[in-house]
């Protein structure tokens, strides 16, 4: 376990100060529109210092009894979010498992630079690690898409062992008490990454006559948004519907805010919901669990639930905050 901690953490550094990585990055925005610089660089500093840190490696994998896992693992990765496969890459690399990896066309870029920097780092990963169009010859299967695609994920992979995930969200919680300094924490939750990862804030839940004017002040510093010319037309054709069905709304220039009962919103649509009864909301979260990643608010611990966190943190997993609940490590160590 030591030398495999070793090799990552190398690579962390490698990756760091790295200019093929800052290349890559480049390549990475110019390909794909919704992937812009400020984002793709955020997401590699996250897998640098968060991912690919010593302590926190040696603090995750002290969790487990590893043994090498002599599987094949079929890896399918979405494209929704910057390096967003490199966690299920990183569990099966620790577990010893062989890998079939169907990337995103959408982000390949970075984890090509990855995986040449790691098998240099590591050369036995060379014979390990297959890129393929199409997954066959395998034992179990790791896949992450959106609702449509998990019910062809089901049917095609109903034979193997898997963990399949579908379309998340996460919510967040305001008391009316929140500090400037939370609130400026909870833009990154909402606006990172266009608002499109799992881990994204897409509703809030606010007390009865909460001032939303308060909130608009600290979303200003994603006021560039309003320059980003595919997140504008979603922002113009969202703002349409609002005004030709009388939906009552409050924005800016570059977000809406409206009341709806739905947890998952549009592109540049933040929905809210009023609350006034602790339990009820506790209740009301527990049932919608399956569809919820994360629950932000001021105290976290007061919601029970595993995946509550304080604002800002919540595109900031630690490395055993497994995707929808489930322990990928546990998955294949027990194949």
């Amino acid at each position: 376990m030591n030398k495999t901690i070793d090799h990552l953490a190398d690579l962390g550094k490698r990756l760091s100060a790295s200019e093929e990585m800052k290349e890559a990055i480049a390549r990475a925005a110019n390909k794909n529109p919704w992937f812009d610089e400020r984002f793709v660089q955020y997401a590699v500093d996250a897998v640098v210092h968060e991912m690919l840190n010593a302590q926190q490696l040696n603090e995750w994998l002290s969790r487990y009894q590893l043994k090498p896992v002599d599987k094949t693992i079929g890896l399918i990765f979405a494209g929704n979010l910057p390096l967003v496969g490199f966690h299920d890459f990183l569990c099966c690399y620790v577990a010893g498992c062989r890998m079939k990896i169907k990337l995103s066309s959408k982000d390949d870029e970075l984890f090509l630079l990855v995986l040449k920097t790691l098998q240099e780092i590591d050369p036995s990963l060379q014979s390990k690690v297959e890129l393929v169009d199409r997954l066959k010859d395998f034992d179990a299967v790791i896949a992450t898409g959106s609702n449509n695609t998990h019910r062809y994920f089901e049917y095609y992979f109903r034979d193997y062992p898997k963990v399949l995930r579908k379309n998340r969200n996460s919510v967040a919680i305001l008391s009316g008490e929140e500090t400037p300094e939370q609130l400026e924490q909870l833009a990154d939750d909402i606006f990172l990454y266009f608002g499109f990862g799992c881990r994204n804030v897409s509703k809030l839940y606010v007390p009865v006559d909460y001032d939303f004017a308060r909130l608009f002040p600290h979303f200003e510093k994603y006021k560039w948004l309003h320059q980003h010319t595919k997140y504008m037309n979603n922002y113009d054709y969202n703002r349409t519907l609002l005004l030709l069905n009388n939906t009552p709304h409050l924005s800016n220039d570059f977000v809406m805010i409206t009341e709806n009962a739905s947890i998952p919103s549009p592109v540049s649509v933040l929905y809210y919901e009023h609350w006034h009864d602790e339990r009820i909301l506790q209740t009301q979260l527990k049932l919608n669990e399956e569809k919820i990643q994360c629950v932000v608010s001021q105290k976290p611990e007061q919601w029970k639930l595993p995946s509550s966190v304080a604002f800002g943190q919540s595109q900031h997993p630690a490395l055993w905050d497994y995707a929808d609940g489930v322990d990928t490590v546990s998955f294949l160590l027990g194949l």
